[in-house]
C-alpha cells in the first residue's frame, strides 16, 4: 500500500508543471486569474482576502503616489521619461515599481540589493496553509513601500525568508503585474567575473526577467545579489562588469542610506558618474558636491529639509543653500525617507555630453 501511495505521489509529482511566470505574477499581486490552471486557488479564502487587502493599497498608492510621478515626469522631464537607455537602479532592493514609474521606456533595468534572489515562485506546489501564509508575509513586507515608498530591507528579509515563496522574485512579479506588464518568461541567471551571464559557478547571482510593458515594447528586467561596496567590487567585479557592458544608461537612487557619501562607495558613486547620462535620485544619493559645474547641469525640485534623524550627519549644506536660492519646481508626490509631499526633494542631473537637444519652437 505505501509503495503504491509513493507511486500515486511521484506520478502527481512528475503531472505537475508550474503556471507561467505572468499567472504566478497575477495571482501573487491579488489580480484576476479566471480561466488559468490557477483560478481553482483563486477560491481560497485566504487568496480572496490578500485580493481584497492589496486592491484598496493599491488605489492609495495610485492616487498618492504612482499618477503624479507618470503625469510629473513627461510633463517636466520628458527627455529622460521617454529616453529607451539602460536604467542602473544602485541600492534598489526589488524596488521595479517605482524605477518603472519614472522610468517607464527604459529598454533595460538593472537593479541589485544585498537581498537574496530567491527561487522562482509556484503557487500550486504549496499546501493551503503554506499559500496563505506566503500570502501574508509578502504583504507584511510590502507595506512600508506601499506607505512609504521605500522598503526597510531587514523587516523584508526577516518577512520573505519565513516564507516557502522566499526572496525577491515574489516582489518583483507583484511590481510587474501592478504595473500594467506581461511578463514573457523569467530564469535565475549567473554573471561571470567578466560581467558575462553563465551557467558556471558564480558568487553574483540573479533573475532575468522579459515582459512586454505599458508601452508595448518588450523590455528586460535584471536582479542581481551583490555588495557595491569598494570591498565587495574588488573582491567580486562581476556586478560593475556587467553594467559597463550595457554602455551609457540613465541612473536613479532612491533611499540608498547615503552609502555613496562615503568613501567607502566611491567605486559606484564614480561608476554613475561616468555611465549615465541622466541621474534622478533623493538627497540619500551622490551628495551634490561631486557634480561637477562643468560637467552636470544639475536641477532641484521639492523642498530639502535635511536627513531623518537616522542619517542627520548625512545634511548638506551645499544642497541647503542651492535649495534656498531657488529649486526648478515644486514636486507633487513625496520620495524617499522623507516621504510626506511638501518636504521631498529630486535632484536631477543632466551630463553635459548628453544635453537634450533643443526643441523646435513654432512661430
Amino acid at each position: 500500500m505505501k509503495r503504491f501511495l509513493l507511486s500515486l505521489l511521484c506520478l502527481a509529482l512528475q503531472l505537475h508543471a508550474a503556471a507561467p511566470p505572468d499567472h504566478q505574477a497575477r495571482f501573487l499581486a491579488g489580480l484576476s486569474v479566471d480561466a488559468t490552471e490557477l483560478e481553482p486557488l483563486a477560491r481560497e479564502e485566504s487568496w480572496q482576502t490578500h485580493s481584497a487587502s492589496f486592491h484598496r493599497a493599491w488605489l492609495d498608492l495610485e492616487d498618492r503616489q504612482l499618477s503624479k510621478i507618470r503625469n510629473w515626469m513627461p510633463a517636466t522631464l520628458n527627455y529622460i521619461y521617454e529616453d529607451p537607455s539602460p536604467l542602473f537602479y544602485t541600492f534598489s532592493g526589488p524596488d521595479f515599481l517605482y524605477a518603472n514609474a519614472f522610468f517607464p521606456n527604459a529598454s533595460t533595468y538593472i537593479l541589485c540589493g544585498r537581498e537574496p534572489v530567491g527561487t522562482l515562485p509556484d503557487v500550486a506546489a504549496l499546501s493551503p496553509e503554506s499559500r496563505a501564509s506566503a500570502l501574508g508575509n509578502l504583504r507584511t513586507a510590502l507595506n512600508a513601500i506601499l506607505s512609504f515608498s521605500f522598503f526597510i530591507t531587514a523587516d523584508m528579509k526577516n518577512d520573505l525568508n519565513q516564507t516557502q515563496l522566499s526572496g525577491t522574485i515574489p516582489v518583483l512579479y507583484v511590481f510587474l503585474s501592478r504595473a500594467g506588464c506581461r511578463i514573457i518568461s523569467a530564469e535565475l541567471v549567473k554573471l561571470s567575473a567578466a560581467g558575462d551571464l553563465t551557467t558556471d559557478k558564480s558568487k553574483t547571482p540573479g533573475v532575468k526577467i522579459r515582459f512586454i510593458g505599458t508601452t508595448g515594447k518588450e523590455q528586460t528586467l535584471y536582479y542581481f545579489t551583490t555588495d557595491l561596496s569598494n570591498w565587495g567590487i574588488k573582491s567580486n567585479p562581476a556586478f560593475m562588469a556587467f553594467c559597463r557592458k550595457q554602455g551609457q544608461g540613465n541612473g536613479f537612487v532612491k533611499a540608498a542610506s547615503y552609502l555613496m557619501h562615503m568613501p567607502e562607495f566611491s567605486d559606484v558613486r564614480d561608476f554613475l558618474l561616468t555611465n549615465t547620462r541622466h541621474i534622478i535620485e533623493d538627497d540619500s544619493g551622490i551628495p551634490l558636491k561631486y557634480f561637477a559645474g562643468d560637467q552636470w547641469m544639475v536641477s532641484l525640485y521639492g523642498n530639502y529639509p535635511g536627513p531623518i534623524e537616522l542619517f542627520k550627519q548625512h545634511f548638506q549644506t551645499d544642497l541647503d543653500a542651492a535649495f534656498r536660492a531657488g529649486a526648478s519646481g515644486d514636486l507633487p508626490f513625496g520620495v524617499g525617507y522623507q516621504w510626506k509631499p511638501g518636504i521631498s526633494s529630486l535632484l536631477v542631473s543632466t551630463a553635459f555630453r548628453a544635453a537634450p537637444k533643443a526643441q523646435p519652437v513654432e512661430e
